[in-house]
């Protein structure tokens, strides 16, 4: 029996059967479907459906077959479709005739169409007619359109009306990924998201929209909400977001993810993501390459990236340059690329110039670069500045640079200042100062915040020796952090306090510590504890390392112990030696001592 009619339309339709062993894959009966959908419309239109016409202009049209859409528009545009007259407008825009295109779009919108209105608002704004365009895109807008929605607030806020949020929420709230962004991209600005003080929800609301924005496939926003997270010590999810973001090619999340593989151990993922970055433009990336095959000791490879990273227009690669310079000696070029630095404002390039010039002796070269960089910031700029005035006799100037410095949590710093209130007396102004530097990791700082303590503390009963006492005091505490960063006065004193408790043994530790770090008041302690505990000829020998430093005390007793041994012309040396050291109690009695040895020797 012979088939009747065009056998692709049956086909299409789903009428042909087809032979066995040539069923067709899923996306070819979707395609049949639709095929067979087009051939329906088709023929609803040629019989005067205009509701037909219009859905198979639209699909022509997204298909791109312009000329097979344009009649089929036209004739449903005739017959009153505003959807017609709305994509009507989109051909002959696509086909370049605006004009026209903009008239088939007002016949839409006058009609209510609210797609026409926003592409009609889009038209006025290209062209610069800022009030029709505001007109449409608000008649869009309220009808609900999210396009419309989105179109009038950014053009209110390209006007800084405070409208523009309104809207620019709505858009956001029915789902605009671009609108979510910026929506939190604006309450970050109001709120100051770096700001720890900006308020609970606000900050929520912010990370709220980043996240919308990110699951609908925004880069940036899953790059912010990266950075949100991290921020919070989320690094898990952080991470993921990042990598979302650098998955879909964003360079500055692949470089974020690098830092947070590297923080994680991972320091070779971490390189495979900033060469990413790097080779998209990153120049924060390629400067974390650089520093890696630095710290390898691959110096030609670092100056590359360092190279790449000023390519890109980040200052930092201009720094890092001189610091390596710096590191192989070459001061003329880390000169060179420091000035390069700071004069594009790189506040640390300046304090590092400033350093380099003060060493090659150009004091008056590097003060301005050390105040360029303290105006812009650096606190070590202003902590240099303080040593700079200081040397000069400028203490009032030195004071006020170390003030700044100390505020901005420099430890060096806020130590000078503690000194000088000590100095005028203010012992309140003083602690306070130093408690800054001993927090924050200053061993004088500590030792001289344990000293102000000491002072105050009422007198302790004695202790015999092996009788220990655990209660430790608040200025101990300090004494043994400065002792445990290697400071040599706090060492005897942490020995001297637990001598006082009773703890032999762990004043005998201390004062060892401090001893073999070369305190001659260490070893000179040393001598004293190991004599109470009858080890005499070792407590010799480090009342001999003290005395050869210049210690009095333990001259004389080097002259008591070759005295009572009979080695009076040895006695004699130490007890001459005590004599010149002093202090003036020492030398008397050791000058008394020296006379009956003396008297001795000539019997």
């Amino acid at each position: 029996m012979d088939v009747m009619g065009d056998k692709a339309t049956l086909f299409e339709t789903g009428r042909f059967v087809q032979p066995s062993g040539t069923e067709p894959t899923r996306d070819e009966m979707v395609d049949m479907g639709e095929a067979a959908e087009e051939t329906r419309l088709a023929f609803a239109a040629q019989s005067g459906d205009v509701e037909a016409a219009s859905v198979l202009g639209a699909i022509l049209l997204r298909r791109g077959d312009l000329d097979g859409a344009e009649p089929q528009l036209r004739a449903a545009t005739a017959a009153g479709d505003r959807a017609a007259a709305n994509n009507l407008g989109v051909l002959l825009h696509q086909r370049g005739y605006a004009e026209e295109a903009a008239g088939w779009w007002r016949i839409a919108a006058v009609a209510g169409s609210a797609a026409a209105a926003h592409a009609l608002g889009r038209y006025h704004r290209e062209r610069g007619d800022e009030p029709a365009a505001e007109y449409w895109l608000r008649q869009s807008a309220e009808q609900g359109h999210v396009l419309g929605a989105y179109a009038l607030a950014d053009l209110l806020e390209h006007r800084g009306d405070v409208a523009a949020e309104h809207w620019m929420r709505a858009a956001a709230e029915r789902g605009h990924r671009e609108a979510a962004y910026r929506l939190a991209r604006a309450l970050d600005r109001t709120t100051g998201h770096e700001d720890e003080t900006a308020p609970d929800n606000a900050v929520a609301e912010a990370e709220q929209w980043y996240r919308q924005a990110a699951a609908r496939g925004h880069q940036r926003a899953a790059l912010h909400l990266g950075a949100i997270l991290e921020k919070r010590g989320e690094l898990k999810e952080a991470g993921r977001w990042y990598l979302t973001s650098a998955k879909d090619g964003e360079p500055r999340a692949a470089c974020a993810l690098g830092f947070l593989l590297r923080d994680a151990g991972d320091t070779e993922s971490a390189a495979v993501w900033w060469l990413r970055a790097a080779q998209e433009g990153d120049g924060n990336a390629a400067n974390a390459l650089g520093a890696l095959h630095a710290e390898r000791g691959e110096t030609q490879t670092a100056e590359r990236w360092y190279r790449a990273a000023l390519d890109a227009g980040d200052d930092n690669g201009a720094y890092n340059l001189g610091l390596l310079c710096a590191e192989q000696g070459r001061t003329a070029q880390a000169e060179q690329w420091y000035r390069r630095a700071a004069y594009a404002g790189h506040r640390e390039a300046a304090n590092a110039l400033a350093i380099l010039l003060l060493q090659g002796g150009d004091t008056t070269g590097a003060e301005p670069w050390f105040s360029k960089a303290a105006e812009a910031g650096s606190v070590d700029a202003a902590f240099n500045l303080g040593i700079l005035y200081a040397g000069r006799g400028a203490d009032e100037m030195a004071l006020r640079w170390y003030e700044r410095a100390a505020a901005a949590g420099h430890a060096e710093a806020a130590l000078q200042v503690g000194i000088a209130r000590l100095r005028e007396g203010d012992e309140p102004e003083a602690e306070r100062h130093l408690r800054c530097a001993a927090g924050g990791g200053s061993a004088e700082g500590a030792y001289r915040l344990a000293a102000l303590l000491d002072a105050r503390r009422p007198p302790e009963p004695a202790h015999e020796l092996g009788e220990i006492v655990q209660e430790k005091t608040e200025c101990e505490e300090w004494y043994e952090r400065a002792a445990s960063q290697g400071h040599r006065r706090a060492q005897v004193r942490v020995g001297m306090l637990a001598a006082a408790r009773g703890d032999v043994v762990e004043a005998a530790r201390w004062y060892r510590t401090a001893a073999e770090a070369g305190s001659r008041n260490g070893a000179f302690n040393l001598g004293l504890l190991l004599a109470r505990e009858g080890s005499e000829p070792e407590a010799a020998v480090w009342w001999t390392r003290a005395a050869d430093a210049g210690h009095g005390r333990a001259a004389l007793r080097l002259a008591l112990v070759y005295a009572r041994r009979g080695e009076l012309a040895e006695g004699q040396r130490w007890a001459d030696r005590a004599v010149a050291l002093g202090p003036a109690e020492v030398s008397e009695r050791a000058g008394r001592l020296r006379d009956a040895l003396r008297e001795e020797l000539s019997a």
